[in-house]
């Protein structure tokens, strides 16, 4: 099931912005009603922008009943169980495509996608009996509808209501896009190209563009964004048909594919990479609406697809297992994906004699296969990308040598095929630009994986092997236009040493281990890093901390300055007292900086004066006292402009933030920090004020005593607090803040043994029945919920009690407690409670109760009466004897918590 917060931070998005759903479907529209919630909801599943998961959530919370509208899937649940069951669902698809084909949809049933839930599956093995109605999908209204084209249309362009005359052409053409959200942002992108009155006309007279389209003729509609595209993004675009609907992509493989089939025009300015165009391609069509962000990765919308399917029918061809070949094969063809077992297609792939492309998929990788790849590589010369994936247990374990005869091949993934190692004919390949060989599961491979001489590919741009296998080229340094060499360890080895990176200046990524095998600084400064122009993130790393020689190290590292562009840096295990980074010139463009196990480091870089800084990690300095020292002669600057996220941990020495006669300008330290996670600093003082736009403080053993809230009367941002394992904390004033911590909505106080208060409740607070309004709440000791501002509180959905190991039961005061969030309370957890003997009689009155979890509670051998409203109790290493009671098969007690659905003991 959905977590707790998860469907309630959905919620709460869906209810915050009205057209969340309606930039996701063909013609669905905001949720402004049951039926027009149902068409968003409906597009949102289909395009897969939406798990039917959430859209249970959705209608679950807006108090909307199921029978009140539809939530439409393609991709029923294919385990049920029973043949009525399975005629229903079949039933249900032959609605779903009728639907499509009208523009109606029943409206009494529940249908969802994906992974089957309870709710759903009950459902389809229960139908309605209920007699179903239609009702056509509605559209944007008008004004609606305008509003998403112009804020694509003019995406990205100041003073957009300058453009008057455009906008009134805007007007013009919303009026034919029938209140299609997808057309309206398709068009958007066309008209975003050229703010030239010339060209929104020429789109207005277009006749692709009509107000006598009936609803099925959205797709020429968007017919008319493709014609508008230059050629090489119609290029771009027309191959992603290759893939399956709904498929996931991953932006940067793309465009490697991309430019291994030549869609990437050269750049004529030396500082762009065919990859940084290629990245441009994919925003532009990001831009343009032809794919969607979607949970890190990318999809198009199933007509965006079919309108790619359509343009590339004479170039792209996939077979599935429900795929017939065409009878004729166009000579015309370049791209050829297939998935299937069927042996006869497998024999037939010999005949595509004229491909650019080849994406072989699960299910197919067996000895027919091998024979039939065997006469490929013998017979075909053209092909620059070969695509092999298997995600089952068994496929080939070799790649026949006759790869070799690919001469033109560019890109080559054989990722989980259990490969015991690559053809050594692979070196042969020159023109060969991306390797991928790649398996999550499989952290080492073979180390006669690679052919010894693979570094005779001197066009390799990018490999994606396991490190220890990138660890063992030997001469790496002739692969010139390596981009990504995430880690090199250094040996004292001709071929592996710290001289090879000298002429490698397309590194983008580069990792150096081991630097304690570079013999002084002439040899370190041979990497030239400075050179590297294009270098963005940078690991520098020593393989330990055993006692060396300092001056050696700081001699080595002096001498790899990284360029002036570097974005990203992480220095591990060098023992040296200083650093070049002293020199803020050298790193002014840092935007990320981690140190780590930097035993000698005494001082750090005057970082707080970084201008892009936005990520400062700082672990295991155990001789630093201030963040920021007064050893550049400033002693007032606004510190930290830009800092994001800030995590320090066992900096045991540190002190203070600064230095004795420094500080921040105007009091402005940390002016834009988001996030701040302090671990394991017992001597650390508390800040003078939290940073103004906190949101998350996770603190644990630091010498803070309390919270210091700037003494302004503006809101206080912070969402989450997380104090535990601090000693010293003894009040944290929250009540003193009631009316302006409006936004916290996660607290946890735990093992703090000397906290006395949270604070006291002023007047108007009292007066004007200010609350905190958390959602989850985590505790150790049941006295913190007798302490204001938690006595009142009464919007709880989880509270977690949990590392106490000296509570027996809970005093009477805390049972009456439960009392207050009876009706909010939905989870509830008792967690590593060494010596707690009994749960609050109280439980039984908990009316909203859902979730129950105890864990590691030994000493408790029963449960008090649970509430009917509880749906899932898992209990897990408590008393053997409360197993035996509760236990399925006849346990003495059993029958008590026989009415919960879902039970664990």
């Amino acid at each position: 099931m959905l977590d707790r917060k998860s469907r309630r931070e959905f919620s709460r998005s869906v209810k915050e912005s009205r057209c969340f759903f309606a930039f996701f479907g063909p013609v669905g529209v905001a949720a402004s009603s049951p039926s027009l919630l149902g068409s968003c909801i409906e597009s949102a599943l289909r395009s897969s922008c939406l798990e039917w998961r959430y859209a249970y959530t959705l209608l679950e919370d807006s108090g909307l009943e199921t029978s009140a509208v539809d939530i439409l899937g393609w991709g029923l649940p294919n385990n049920l169980s029973n043949d009525s069951a399975k005629q229903e669902q079949q039933e249900q698809q032959r609605e779903l495509s009728e639907a499509r084909e009208t523009g109606s949809l029943p409206t009494n049933d529940l249908i969802g996608r994906g992974e089957a839930m309870e709710f759903v599956m009950q459902w389809l093995r229960k139908p309605s009996n209920e007699s179903r109605t239609t009702s056509r999908l509605g559209g944007l209204v008008e004004d609606q509808c305008l509003q998403l084209l112009n804020s694509h249309a003019f995406a990205d362009v100041e003073n957009p209501n300058d453009y008057k005359r455009l906008r009134s052409i805007a007007g013009e053409i919303v009026k034919k896009l029938l209140g299609s959200p997808l057309a309206a942002k398709v068009i958007g992108g066309v008209l975003n190209d050229n703010l030239d009155e010339r060209h929104w006309t020429k789109v207005l007279n277009s006749d692709f563009v009509s107000p006598k389209l009936g609803q099925n003729d959205i797709f020429l509609i968007l017919r008319l964004s493709y014609m508008f595209l230059p050629k090489h993004l119609q290029n771009c675009f027309a191959f992603c048909s290759i893939f399956r609907q709904d498929y996931e992509f991953r932006k940067d493989d793309l465009v490697r594919m991309w430019i291994a089939l030549g869609f990437i025009q050269k750049p004529h300015d030396q500082e762009w990479s065919m990859e940084d165009i290629g990245g441009r391609y994919f925003d532009d069509l990001v831009k343009k609406s032809f794919f969607d962000k979607f949970e890190g990765c990318y999809k198009m919308h199933d007509l965006i697809h079919e309108l790619a399917q359509s343009v590339s029918i004479h170039e792209c061809l996939r077979v599935e297992d429900d795929t017939k070949l065409p009878s004729i094969i166009p000579k015309t063809l370049r791209h050829l994906s297939i998935q299937t077992s069927n042996p006869d297609i497998i024999k037939k792939i010999g005949k595509f004699k004229y491909l650019h492309s080849l994406f072989l998929f699960d299910g197919i990788f067996d000895q027919d296969l091998c024979k039939a790849l065997i006469e490929i590589f013998k017979a075909w010369r053209s092909l620059r990308l070969l695509y092999m994936r298997d995600s089952g247990s068994i496929g080939l374990n070799m790649i026949p040598e006759e790869i070799g005869n690919l001469i033109h091949l560019r890109y080559l993934n054989i990722s989980s095929l259990n490969l015991d190692m690559l053809p050594r004919s692979l070196s042969n390949l020159y023109h060969l630009q991306y390797i991928i060989s790649y398996d999550q599961y499989l952290t080492r491979q073979n180390d006669n994986f690679l052919p010894s001489d693979i570094n005779n590919l001197s066009n390799l741009r990018y490999m994606k092997l396991s490190e220890n296998c990138i660890s063992l080229i030997c001469g790496i340094g002739k692969l010139k236009s390596l981009q990504k060499l995430n880690m090199f360890h250094l040996r004292d080895v001709s071929g592996y040493r710290i001289g090879e990176l000298e002429n490698m200046n397309d590194l983008c990524i580069l990792g150096i281990n081991c630097l304690e095998n570079v013999k002084d600084a002439e040899e370190a400064c041979s990497a030239k890093l400075c050179a590297k122009r294009r270098l963005a993130n940078l690991t520098l790393c020593w393989s330990n901390t055993a006692s060396r020689n300092i001056d050696l190290d700081e001699n080595v590292l002096d001498n790899l300055q990284p360029p002036k562009y570097l974005r990203n840096l992480i220095i591990k295990r060098y023992m040296g007292s200083a650093i070049w980074m002293n020199n803020i010139n050298l790193i002014t463009n840092l935007e990320k900086i981690q140190l780590m196990d930097c035993l000698e480091c005494e001082i750090l870089p005057p970082f707080g004066q970084l201008p892009f800084l936005k990520i400062l990690e700082l672990f295991d300095m155990p001789k630093v006292k201030w963040l920021e020292s007064n050893c550049n002669g400033n002693d007032q600057y606004r510190a930290f402009p830009l800092l994001e996220y800030l995590h320090i941990g066992r900096l045991e020495a540190l002190e203070d933030w600064f230095e004795a006669g420094v500080a921040a300008e105007d009091g402005c330290l940390f002016p834009c920090l988001i996030k701040l996670l302090l671990r394991n600093c017992p001597k650390l003082k508390e800040l003078p004020s939290l940073p103004p736009k906190l949101k998350s403080l996770d603190m644990e053993n630091t010498g803070w005593t309390t919270l210091n809230f700037c003494s302004n009367s503006n809101p206080i941002p912070l969402e989450k607090l997380e104090v535990y394992n601090c000693p010293n904390i003894t009040s944290l004033f929250l009540a003193d803040e009631i009316a302006r911590l409006t936004a916290l909505r996660d607290l946890r106080i735990t093992n703090c043994p000397n906290l006395i208060s949270l604070g006291r409740y002023r007047q108007v607070e009292t007066t004007n029945n200010c609350h905190l309004m958390l959602s989850d709440l985590s505790i150790s000791d049941p006295s913190v919920l007798l302490m204001e501002p938690l006595t009142s509180i009464a919007s709880l959905k989880g509270l977690y009690i949990m590392y106490n190991d000296e509570l027996v039961s809970f005093p009477n005061e805390a049972e009456q407690w439960f009392l207050k969030v009876r009706s909010s309370l939905s989870e509830l957890h008792f967690e590593y409670l060494k010596s707690l003997q009994s749960l609050p009689s109280s439980l039984e009155s908990l009316s909203s109760l859902q979730q129950l979890y105890i864990y590691k509670v030994p000493m408790l051998r029963e449960l008090p009466n649970l509430p009917p409203s509880l749906k899932d109790l898992k209990v897990r290493k408590c008393h053997p004897e409360l197993k035996e009671r509760y236990r399925e098969d006849g346990g003495s007690d059993r029958h008590k918590i026989a009415h919960i659905p879902t039970s664990k003991t």
